[in-house]
């Protein structure tokens, strides 16, 4: 299977990759959606997580918003693995047009890759939602920009303004950014090879966009089943970091 992945990849120059989860997992950043995700959530909270992280929520209690997020989506100690670092690689030679990413941690940038379609946004953008203003993720993390009306601490980050900073995360409930499905359908419908690692494919709109493929070879990297396995004319089941440390990287 590794042999045949390298001859695709060596024959092809135009490579989109479309990655979720799993390709973060193995830099040890955990996913909310796992069962353990869903077990930890109900039980600290008593609430899942799709219920915290929607809209709805952020305006109901950003407290308890920001209390889950920082906890569970903010991983400023993880570092790429091999997954990121053979793809940056694989652009730099100009095999790889664009990775198309459901994560937020920026991973992918850190390893070195520059186009990056990050179609649920980025923990490391944040802005003020009554004047916009931009924010690091630094700036949300420091307790004394989360300070309330009463000079308490309550970890909801707060502008200049008075207003609250809001990551550029996509939350349950709101919209995908036009530009960023534009650009990332277009990179998917004009590649010759299209890799999906580290998803399952579970999670709409994003998912539905890999239909646009229209090129020569489909590859699956995944450790579950997929629901374009029977489509693809690769599958692996092995750790995404394997396989691009044994045909990329080596």
């Amino acid at each position: 299977m590794y042999e045949e992945l390298k001859k695709i990849i060596e024959g092809s120059d135009n490579i989109v990759f479309f990655g979720g989860a799993g390709v973060s997992t193995e830099s040890g950043i955990p996913d909310f959606r796992s069962e353990k995700g869903l077990y930890n959530a109900q039980q600290e909270y008593g609430r899942s997580p799709e219920e915290m992280l929607s809209a709805h929520f952020f305006q109901q209690d950003p407290v308890t918003f920001f209390d889950y997020y920082k906890k569970n989506l903010i991983a400023t100690w993880a570092k790429p693995n091999d997954a990121h670092i053979a793809l940056a690689k694989l652009e730099e030679e100009g095999k790889l047009k664009a990775v198309v990413t459901q994560n937020i941690d920026g991973l992918h940038q850190m390893a070195g890759s520059r186009k990056v379609y990050e179609l649920h946004g980025s923990v490391h953008r944040n802005h003020c939602r009554k004047c916009r203003k931009a924010y690091s993720l630094e700036y949300i993390l420091d307790d004394k920009n989360c300070v309330n009306s009463e000079g308490k601490c309550d970890g909801v980050p707060r502008c200049s303004c008075g207003g609250i900073v809001k990551p550029d995360v996509v939350l349950y409930e709101e919209m995908l950014d036009e530009d960023c499905i534009r650009k990332s359908v277009d990179a998917i419908s004009s590649a010759d090879t299209l890799i999906i690692g580290g998803t399952s494919l579970a999670v709409y709109p994003a998912a539905g966009f890999i239909h646009y493929f229209r090129g020569r070879h489909l590859v699956v990297i995944n450790m579950s089943a997929t629901a374009m396995d029977g489509n693809a004319d690769l599958v692996i089941r092995d750790p995404i970091g394997q396989v691009f440390r044994e045909t990329v990287l080596k």
